[in-house]
C-alpha cells in the first residue's frame, strides 16, 4: 500500500470510529402513539407520560449504560389513530432512524398492526397500551406491560361473585355482554364466558353482541340490550365509544343492577362528558392512584407537580413502560438488540407502581399483574372496591334506582 492510500485508510477509519462514538453517545428510543385522531384523548396522555419519564432520566444526567451516562433521544411519531400508518412508522423508526428500541402505542387494534414489524428487524418492542393476548407470544421481541384483558373480565366476575356471597346481589344473575369487535373485545367476552361456565348456578349470559369501533349510533344495539332484560350490563369499549354509548344508555332510561364498561369508568374525561351519569359504574383498571404503595404516592405527587393534574391509569402505565425499557437497557449494559431483549425477558422491577408492586413478563412477553376494581360514587368520589386488601371503600350494589 502506498503512503497516500495508507493515510486515506487511516482517515476513513478515524471518520467511522468518530461516527460510531457519536452514535453511541445517546440512546435512540422510538415511539408511535395516536396523538391525533379517534384515540387521541388517551394517546395524548401516553405521549405526556412518556416524555415525562424520559425527561426525568435526562435531567438526572442520562441513563448509566456500561459505566457511561447516556442521554435519551426520544423520537415520537403520531400515527393519527390509523393502524396501517402505525406499522409504517414503526418500520421508519427502525430502518431510517436506527432506534435501539421501540415503545408501542395505545389501543390493541393499533399495537396489533405495529407488533409484526419488530420480528422482521430484530428490535426490542414494548407497549404500555395493549392488553389483547393475541399480540404476544408470536415474537420474542414483543413485550407489553398491560395484563391480559381476559384477566380483567375474570377479576370483574370475582368481584361480582363476592357481592353475591355477601348478599348484595341475588343469584342467579343474567348478564348482557356488549363488546367492541376487536381482539380486545373478544378477550373480554371470553373471560366472562369462561367464568360463567364454571359458575352456572350464579350466572348466565343472555346476550353477547359486538359493535364496530367508533359506531355512530348505539341506540339499535341498546334497544336489544333493553329487550334482553339482563340483571348485569358488562361492556368492553374504548373511551370515545364508552362516552357515546353510556350517554345513549342514560337517555333511554336503561337500568341494570350493576354496570361496567371494562376498563372505562374512572376516567376523568368520561366524568367530565357525562357528569353524574357515571355514578356507580364499576371498572377493572390496570392502575389506580388509590393504590396503597409508597411508590404510587410518590408518583402521584410527582405527576401533580409536573402537570397540575391527578394521574390517570394511562399516565401510570405509559410512565412505567418507559421505566421498564430503560431499566432493561441499563441492566443489559449494551445498546445491541439481543442484550436489551434478553434483559426485558428477565426483568423484575420490584418497586413498580403497577398493581402488585412488581413488574415482570411471562413467557409470552405479556405482564401478568392483578387488576383493581373501582366504583364511582356520587359527588365525584371514587373508591377501590376490590380486592379487599386494597379497598378504600365498600361497593354500592345493586345500583340505586
Amino acid at each position: 500500500m502506498n503512503v497516500s492510500r495508507w493515510w486515506s485508510a487511516c482517515f476513513l477509519t478515524l471518520i467511522l470510529s468518530s461516527a460510531a462514538i457519536a452514535q453511541d453517545s445517546e440512546i435512540r428510543i422510538g415511539a408511535v402513539l395516536p396523538v391525533t385522531g379517534k384515540e387521541s384523548k388517551i394517546g395524548g396522555a401516553y405521549k405526556a407520560a412518556t416524555e415525562l419519564a424520559v425527561k426525568e432520566v435526562n435531567d438526572a444526567g442520562g441513563l448509566l449504560v456500561h459505566g457511561k451516562k447516556m442521554k435519551i433521544d426520544l423520537r415520537l411519531l403520531d400515527d393519527t389513530s390509523d393502524a396501517a400508518k402505525s406499522a409504517e412508522l414503526v418500520e421508519q423508526l427502525i430502518v431510517q432512524q436506527k432506534v435501539h428500541a421501540v415503545i408501542g402505542g395505545y389501543g390493541s387494534q393499533l399495537v396489533q398492526a405495529q407488533s409484526v414489524v419488530p420480528e422482521r428487524y430484530g428490535i426490542p418492542f414494548i407497549s404500555g397500551g395493549a392488553g389483547a393476548s393475541s399480540i404476544y407470544g408470536r415474537s420474542k421481541w414483543v413485550f407489553g406491560t398491560l395484563s391480559p384483558v381476559e384477566n380483567l373480565a375474570d377479576t370483574q366476575m370475582q368481584f361480582l361473585m363476592d357481592l353475591v356471597k355477601r348478599g348484595k346481589l341475588k343469584a342467579p344473575l343474567k348478564i348482557s355482554i356488549v363488546r367492541e369487535n376487536t381482539e380486545h373485545g373478544r378477550d373480554f367476552a371470553r373471560g366472562i364466558q369462561d367464568y360463567v361456565k364454571a359458575h352456572p348456578k350464579q350466572f348466565s349470559v343472555i346476550l353477547d353482541e359486538s359493535f364496530e369501533l367508533y359506531a355512530p349510533d348505539f341506540r339499535p344495539l341498546l334497544t336489544r340490550v333493553q329487550a334482553a332484560k339482563g340483571d348485569l350490563f358488562m361492556c368492553d369499549a374504548h373511551l370515545e365509544d364508552y362516552i357515546a354509548m353510556h350517554r345513549t344508555y342514560t337517555q333511554m332510561g336503561l337500568y341494570h343492577q350493576m354496570v361496567t364498561y371494562g376498563a372505562r369508568g374512572a376516567d376523568e374525561a368520561g366524568k367530565k362528558a357525562l357528569g353524574s351519569a357515571t355514578d356507580y359504574i364499576f371498572a377493572s383498571g390496570w392502575w389506580s392512584d388509590l393504590l396503597p404503595y409508597p411508590q404510587v404516592k410518590a408518583f402521584n405527587a410527582k405527576w401533580k407537580a409536573a402537570t397540575g393534574n391527578n394521574p390517570q391509569w394511562y399516565h401510570a402505565c405509559a410512565y412505567e413502560t418507559v421505566r421498564a425499557l430503560l431499566t432493561a437497557i441499563q441492566n443489559a449494559g449494551s445498546l445491541k438488540p439481543e442484550p436489551i431483549r434478553a434483559a426485558l425477558a428477565r426483568l423484575d422491577l420490584k418497586n413498580s407502581i403497577l398493581p402488585g408492586g412488581e413488574l415482570k413478563f411471562s413467557k409470552t412477553g405479556e405482564a401478568t399483574l392483578p387488576f383493581v376494581v373501582t366504583q364511582n360514587k356520587p359527588e365525584g368520589k371514587l373508591d377501590i372496591v376490590w380486592p379487599v386488601s386494597a379497598k378504600s371503600g365498600d361497593p354500592i350494589a345493586p345500583i340505586p334506582r
